[in-house]
């Protein structure tokens, strides 16, 4: 029985939308001016080449080459070509540079209180002012939309059919599966109709259909993780002007042999928080587990609570792929 609070914090998720205003390369268009740009609210746990056919068909009239496919159409923000498989929502927490939200009372350890998703509270307009948070990066989003010069050493292309993307999609699902449970049975023991719609309600984004498939993936909440799936990104430092992007991923127990004064305590174990986690994982970024002193851990445009449980976030905010991609963004 799924409760009500992780109800609502999934509800709020995908709930949670990013303005864009994707402009077509003006290398690509055959007016001396830019042609119009295409403006959409798009949700965070979607993804973007869910919008070529749309967008090709928008710009078809001003591309220098109009015989060119949908399939062949790839984003970039800033000169940086963007990762087809992540969900938009972590490409803007990555590359954006806006300040995440963030709760004045860091000690909440109540998730459903503490993760407000989307960028906007509830019953809260983008455009109102609120004290308690930053929004520092520039709304809509600028994304450039290109249909020429695919950079094969950045991104595997994707086909006609949608059979690329379905398979990473399925991999990374598969992958988060046998972390949280041995050998992946979650999903190698869905039904052909289920693995299918599974696939179809993402690309719709319906809710319903996905949730009902989703939980029969998860172990039941008397069954905790065996670990937990995360993949932590630590944008780095510029390389010939480009940024760039480390990756941490590494098995992470539910829980930790709890410890009193620096010792381990025999036979004793305590929840694993986000704070351990980094902790682990960063500790140079991360030297306190309960206080984000150096970096913020990030999550659908929120900053998490160090102290949330790590199994929590993943039962109830994960990626519609299984996977808690937590971004690092500095303090300050």
């Amino acid at each position: 029985m799924v409760s009500s609070s992780v109800t609502s914090i999934q509800e709020r998720i995908w709930q949670g939308r990013l303005p864009l205003e994707i402009v077509l390369d003006p290398s690509e268009c055959r007016t001396y001016d830019q042609s119009d740009p295409y403006l959409i609210s798009y949700p965070r746990v979607s993804y973007l080449p869910f919008l070529l056919p749309r967008l090709h068909a928008f710009f078809r009239s001003s591309l220098i080459n109009p015989e060119s496919e949908s399939h062949s159409g790839w984003f970039s923000f800033e000169s940086v070509p963007l990762k087809w498989h992540y969900p938009l929502g972590l490409l803007y927490d990555i590359y954006s540079g806006a300040e995440p939200i963030s709760r004045s009372n860091s000690t909440d350890q109540n998730l459903t209180q503490s993760v407000i998703l989307g960028g906007v509270k509830p019953n809260q307009s983008s455009d109102e002012d609120d004290n308690s948070s930053s929004r520092s990066g520039p709304l809509p989003w600028r994304l450039t939309l290109h249909f020429d010069n695919w950079p094969d050493e950045d991104l595997v292309r994707l086909d006609a059919e949608g059979l690329v993307m379905h398979d990473a999609f399925i991999n990374n699902v598969k992958e988060a599966d046998a972390l949280r449970i041995r050998d992946a049975k979650g999903i190698m023991t869905l039904s052909k109709e289920d693995t299918a719609g599974f696939w179809t309600a993402v690309q719709n984004h319906d809710l319903t259909s996905y949730r009902r498939i989703a939980n029969l993936l998860l172990p039941s909440p008397s069954q905790p993780f065996r670990t937990v799936p995360v993949r932590v990104f630590l944008p780095l430092p510029p390389d010939s002007d480009r940024p760039s992007l480390k990756i941490v991923q590494s098995p992470l127990q539910p829980s930790t042999p709890a410890s009193a004064t620096g010792t381990v305590s025999s036979g004793r174990m305590q929840q694993q928080t986000v704070g351990s986690a980094l902790h682990t994982l960063l500790p140079n970024l991360f030297p306190s587990r309960r206080i984000p002193v150096l970096a913020k851990p990030v999550l659908h445009g929120v900053v998490l609570p160090m102290t949330a449980p790590l199994e929590e976030v993943a039962r109830t905010a994960a990626y519609v792929d299984g996977w808690v991609a937590i971004v690092i963004c500095m303090v300050g």
